[in-house]
């Protein structure tokens, strides 16, 4: 009997597909790290699909999948290489991918070879689909003052959007603060920047160095993570230098009512949220991003770590991902760094 070539086709699809449902289904739990490497972990949920994303240096890349457990497994593309010899070209860094109005964006700092030079850069797509399409250059995204930017992270908040970074006061590097402001647009700020947060706390004070290029200690607030809870709104930020194994997380909360440019109205955690653990073995935690389970139900935490302790800011950083709860005041609660190799639940599907 003869049979169809794409009848054969069709079959083959079939039980292929069938096996993949069956792989994902069956995947109960998941270990940490999600990846070998990965610092400045960020994941967008749109359309039933988790589009990932970290620091590589040169180019951008993402990662979709349905389950972020599965990270391993996801469909990958490079979708955007930096071109040589511009303001641009060198250490991307903490790269966003948001669907914004109908179109896609992705943020993200980047120099010409020199650190001094770091600004912040936004690209753009038509497409529905961050996977398809045309990714478009659209130039540097900066406050009036336009001084040295890194880590974007936008968000809407009552409808306006934001954009909020670290970055420093003047031209020298010795201290990252976190500043906030407005959007007219995705790919335009309105107006100037306002610092909403600054290192000032022993545990976000380690920052010593020691080479010939950097100032002898540089005190750091980065990576800025916009949150909401409910009623209540917090930022996540980064503290102490990623050199150091007391990299860390701390909160800022919104005290005010609608007025996000308000300094005053950003209260300080005493303590770190997340910070290293001997005990479970994690080192310089830091660098997050959020994300809800499938079934939109369950609140997870994005972050970067070292498996031992020294490892610094190099490629030993790996991502990982644990579930956040909810204090009875309503603040996040994260509490220790799952360590290596311990099965957990993945996030809520249904």
């Amino acid at each position: 009997m003869k049979i169809n070539n794409s009848i054969i086709k069709q079959i083959l699809m079939l039980i292929l597909f069938c096996l993949v449902s069956k792989t994902v289904s069956a995947q109960q739990t998941f270990t940490n790290p999600l990846l070998d490497y990965g610092a400045d972990p960020y994941s967008t949920y749109h359309n039933g699909y988790y589009y990932y994303t970290h620091t590589m240096q040169n180019h951008l890349v993402l990662l979709k999948t349905k389950s972020l457990a599965d990270l391993k497994n996801a469909e990958k593309k490079v979708i955007w290489t930096a071109p040589s010899n511009t303001e641009y070209s060198a250490e991307i860094w903490a790269p966003e991918f948001h669907f914004i109005k109908g179109k896609w964006y992705a943020y993200f700092a980047a120099d010409n070879g020199s650190n001094n030079t770091h600004r912040m850069y936004v690209l753009e797509n038509d497409s529905k689909d961050p996977m398809q399409g045309e990714w478009v250059f659209k130039g540097k995204i900066a406050a009036q003052t336009d001084k040295w930017a890194i880590d974007g992270n936008i968000f809407t908040y009552k409808k306006q959007l934001y954009m909020i970074w670290s970055g420093w006061e003047g031209d020298t590097n010795g201290q990252q603060n976190i500043y906030i402001a407005k959007m007219k647009t995705p790919i335009q700020i309105d107006g100037d920047r306002v610092r909403i947060a600054s290192p000032t706390n022993p545990w976000e004070l380690h920052g010593a160095l020691h080479d010939d290029v950097n100032p002898p200690q540089v005190n750091v607030n980065e990576g800025p993570q916009f949150l909401t809870h409910k009623n209540k709104a917090f930022i996540v930020f980064s503290a102490s230098g990623c050199w150091t194994d007391n990299y860390s997380l701390g909160l800022l909360t919104f005290t005010g009512k609608d007025n996000l440019l308000d300094s005053l109205a950003w209260v300080k955690s005493d303590k770190p949220i997340l910070e290293q653990s001997n005990k479970t073995k994690v080192y310089a935690p830091g660098h997050n991003s959020f994300f809800k389970s499938p079934n939109g139900k369950e609140d997870w935490i994005l972050y970067h770590a070292n498996s031992n302790p020294g490892e610094g800011c190099g490629v030993q950083r790996s991502p990982r991902m644990q579930q956040i709860k909810w204090d009875e005041n309503g603040n996040p609660v994260i509490g220790e760094p799952v360590s290596e190799g311990v099965s957990v639940a993945i996030p809520a599907m249904k």
